[in-house]
């Protein structure tokens, strides 16, 4: 699945690109800790929106003792309009800073239009889509923290025909609460964060009339895959 930027293989609090070609999530060989496993299980049998495509990438090796990632796209035809990446941290010890066993970090992003990109309001709107796609399912979490990005390229020389390009970027992470069995609702936050790429994308909320999301009137064009 081609990403509207290309592989999303840049650092994004600790998303490092994973060396190697094995998957990190470490459950296959049933080492694993009974929750990690249901929590990754639910996350691969999620129903999601037909707009987003998602599938297994390898997840970082040094986060926590056991990971496992998803790639996602939001697709129109042959276009990508905003990818994302999606990791699951589990420490079956604890981890001080999360207040949890579980932590999801992931990193979002998308092309704007230029007068988009210069809105004052975009930050504290992108990350209210974040935090309204939690609310609009119900969703506990806590230890919330993250940034929002805008970045411009503008081209020179012999790229000079090349029109100047702006560029959105969510990098969050948070600690979803546990339920039964020590387990977080993996399958509802993934559904959330699908929810928050549609969003980005320009696509409309999942539920029509939600007032719990703000959206912003326009972003740049879809972008060729």
């Amino acid at each position: 699945m081609a990403a509207a930027q290309g592989r999303l293989s840049d650092g994004a609090g600790g998303m490092d690109d994973a060396k190697g070609t094995e998957e990190a999530d470490r459950d296959k060989d049933g080492s694993a800790p009974p929750p990690f496993r249901v929590a990754v299980e639910a996350l691969r049998c999620a129903r999601l929106r037909p707009q987003v495509e998602v599938e297994p990438t390898p997840a970082p090796q040094r986060l926590a003792p056991f990971a496992y990632a998803l790639e996602a796209a939001v697709v129109d035809g042959d276009q990508d309009l905003a990818d994302g990446r999606l990791i699951l941290l589990h420490d079956p010890a604890g981890h001080e800073a999360w207040h949890g066993t579980f932590r999801l970090v992931t990193l979002v992003r998308a092309e704007l239009e230029s007068e988009m990109a210069a809105d004052p309001l975009l930050p504290e709107v992108c990350w209210s889509w974040l935090t309204g796609a939690f609310q609009a399912r119900g969703l506990s979490y806590g230890e919330a923290s993250g940034t929002v990005t805008r970045a411009s390229s503008h081209y020179f020389g012999g790229l000079s025909e090349r029109p100047a390009a702006s560029q959105i970027e969510i990098r969050a992470s948070w600690t979803p609460r546990e339920g039964l069995g020590g387990v977080p609702d993996t399958a509802a936050h993934l559904s959330a964060w699908c929810d928050l790429l549609a969003q980005v994308a320009g696509l409309p909320p999942a539920a029509p009339g939600d007032a719990s999301v703000v959206t912003l009137p326009q972003r740049r064009g879809p972008q060729s895959r």
